[in-house]
């Protein structure tokens, strides 16, 4: 078996990496990753090594081992990464870098590798908005001679523009992805329960070599909610006719790749007030896809979508209000650009770039008939948008 992007893919991202890190004045890099059964912080070294822990169980120190479910890379010299893991005997063959060692105690053997290569004064620290605090303290205490500074988007911001290689792996996980969605409107639109429709879909993605982080589905009486057993995604309970239906496939589909389209319709005949509430989010977030163009800044889009939104009457769910925004790139997790105004999360001048990957989305909500949602994934080329996630906006 063999990784699915080939070396010369790895030795690119090694290059561009050493360079954001010369940009922002470091020669040696730390850079953290948590797997061990959990996706959204595995991103930067699944990127730049491969490496994913099955050391199940994430931090859950005992005496025999600490930091289970972390590892580091560390990037010093232009070499390729040195990889410290938790995870005994991981096989080489998956590995991009031949430079890994493993410890019952992972910050204690990154700590004395740290001092085995000498290295000490400023380090970038990528991670410090996850890596807990003990573990942080050790490191601390064990190398007191490096100055330790975060930098937790110094590997985001290389991942940020995707390879013509990622790209084609980004058009193969939509295909995927779409197949899970299809699946599972079908099976909420049908006689499914929540559950038997996400049951489906998540044999779409599974039979053809993917994985999902959640597929939150929710309807009728909860629609205001993401979905309605937060602790799955979905219940077993089934949608009733004329009830709104809403739901999500996402999560690092394919080859670790972020895919994360979501729909709403209606179960049977919609109410006019029911088909003007759907019709009206799935526009604003072609609308906005439209817009979309290389040059074209962030935040233009970002009040598009509220001038629309206004003018579509506003209101705002749970989602609404948790993600005020119209939508952000996707790689190894969700990542910049975030499309908002709120928090001004890129600044005025930021603009969309070729190469990008995004998710455009949109949440409505209208007193006594409901909410919806609705997002779509997209590559950002010369002259427009390509749509990678195909299945129906609308089904009328």
């Amino acid at each position: 078996m063999k990784p699915y992007f080939p070396p010369e893919e790895y030795e690119r991202r090694w290059a561009a990496t050493y360079e954001e890190m010369a940009r922002r004045g470091y020669e040696t890099a730390v850079v953290f990753g948590r797997s061990a059964g959990t996706y959204e912080r595995s991103g930067n070294i699944v990127y730049l090594t491969n490496f994913y822990s099955t050391h199940s169980g994430a931090e859950g120190d005992t005496p025999a081992w600490s930091g289970r479910g972390y590892a580091a890379a560390i990037l010093a010299g232009g070499q390729p990464p040195e990889l410290h893991t938790d995870e005994v005997g991981s096989p080489d063959d998956l590995i991009a870098t031949d430079r890994i060692d493993w410890h019952w105690d992972v910050f204690e053997g990154l700590g004395k590798a740290l001092e085995e290569r000498g290295i000490e004064g400023k380090v970038a620290f990528v991670g410090a908005d996850f890596v807990p605090v003990k573990q942080a303290r050790k490191l601390e205490a064990l190398r007191p001679e490096i100055d330790w500074v975060a930098e937790d988007n110094l590997v985001e911001m290389v991942r940020k523009f995707k390879s013509p290689l990622e790209l084609d792996c980004y058009r193969e996980g939509a295909e995927i992805v779409t197949l899970a969605l299809d699946a599972l409107f079908e099976g909420l639109t049908g006689d499914m329960t929540e559950a038997e429709a996400a049951a489906a879909a998540a044999k779409a993605v599974i039979s053809h070599g993917g994985a999902f982080h959640m597929i939150p589905i929710n309807h009728g009486d909860r629609i205001e909610y993401f979905c309605r057993n937060p602790q799955t995604g979905y219940s077993l309970d089934k949608p009733g006719q004329g009830d709104l239906v809403r739901g999500w496939v996402y999560g690092p589909i394919w080859q670790g790749y972020w895919l994360d389209p979501g729909r709403t319709t209606v179960k049977g005949t919609p109410t006019p007030e029911q088909k003007r509430l759907v019709e009206q989010t799935a526009n604003i977030v072609d609308t906005l896809i439209d817009r979309i163009r290389p040059g074209v800044k962030v935040m233009d889009v970002a009040r598009e979508g509220e001038r629309m939104t206004e003018e579509a009457g506003g209101g705002k769910d749970q989602a609404a209000v948790m993600w005020p925004l119209f939508g952000h790139g996707v790689g190894q997790f969700w990542e910049e650009p975030w499309i908002g105004t709120t928090l001004l999360w890129g600044g005025e001048a930021e603009t969309f770039e070729e190469n990008m990957v995004l998710g455009i989305e949109a949440f409505l909500a209208h007193d006594g008939v409901g909410s919806a949602g609705f997002e779509q994934n997209v590559i950002v080329g010369k002259d427009g948008c390509e749509l990678l996630t195909r299945t129906p906006m609308l089904f009328w």
